[in-house]
């Protein structure tokens, strides 16, 4: 299968931020044991609201917004038995691209019986912002991934449209090695109206869950919550989608959809994280 890979311009006004977070299972325990960053991006500290079986850290972009040229790469490896929840303290905002392209780059690995949620808060595209973001997720046999994101084009609330740009992205996601989920794309102004994209839609919001199948009951009960939540099961991926114009919106029913997922995927009620609510 071909791999896609995006190249942005470098420039010396650019920032070039990379985290890298390594954890480990100490007993009963998950400890953050590697925590390197360079640039603007980090974690401040593991946070264990639900005991100490599950780390909870909280990815910290100081400036707040990414602008034409930055570069974020993140990775998060948890050998077997780890539970990690990652989110973020906020939005991220991508603005303008004054010409160049800025991008994210993620890369996730899981050992057996490993468990990562990577749950950040919205990502809201500016208009002419150009983007361009990866997503990689490796897991073992045995492992389980929730991932999340809620993407706004433009600011409808302040009567701002994307016009003007483009978002590029590719996740794929693999079961030692072999490819269970991959999807790349573009959207460009175009799309937003498009039948075919967003259907003049300005949120897209997408849940991934990779583990034990989704039982029809539960697949229901969620597509119950609301008839704009789409869910579908394909082998060991579930997927669920919602296309709207309220990211708040959007971002409730994906929270729904993960409380009701986390019991049944990782036997565990799901503990929102505290800095949702701020």
């Amino acid at each position: 299968m071909p791999d896609c890979t995006f190249h942005a311009p470098t420039s010396d006004a650019s920032w070039h931020a990379s985290l890298s977070l390594g954890f480990a299972r100490d007993g009963d325990c998950t400890r953050l044991v590697r925590r390197v960053h360079r640039g603007p991006l980090r974690v401040q500290k593991a946070l264990y609201p639900e005991g100490p079986d599950t780390c909870h850290v909280i990815v910290v972009h100081p400036p707040g917004g990414i602008v034409g040229g930055d570069r974020l790469d993140i990775a998060l490896d948890a050998p077997a038995g780890c539970r990690v929840l990652a989110t973020s303290p906020g939005a991220a905002k991508w603005y303008r691209a004054n010409g160049r392209t800025s991008r994210q780059d993620v890369r996730i690995n899981a050992g057996p019986g490993a468990a990562v949620e990577w749950l950040p808060q919205d990502t809201i595209f500016y208009d002419d912002a150009d983007v361009a973001m990866t997503h990689d997720v490796d897991l073992a046999a045995g492992a389980v991934y929730i991932g999340s994101e809620v993407l706004c084009f433009g600011r409808r609330a302040s009567g701002e449209r994307f016009r003007r740009g483009q978002v590029r992205q590719r996740t794929r996601i693999r079961i030692d090695g072999r490819p269970v989920w991959w999807e790349q794309g573009g959207i460009v102004p175009a799309s937003l109206d498009s039948p075919l994209g967003l259907r003049g839609r300005s949120v897209c919001a997408t849940l991934v869950a990779v583990g034990k199948p989704v039982p029809a009951s539960l697949q229901n009960a969620l597509r119950a919550l609301d008839p704009g939540l789409a869910v579908s099961q394909v082998k060991q991926v579930f997927v669920a989608r919602v296309l709207g114009d309220d990211s708040e919106r959007a971002r409730a029913l994906l929270s729904a959809v993960w409380q009701a997922l986390r019991p049944h995927l990782l036997d565990r009620p799901a503990a929102p994280p505290r800095i949702w609510n701020t």
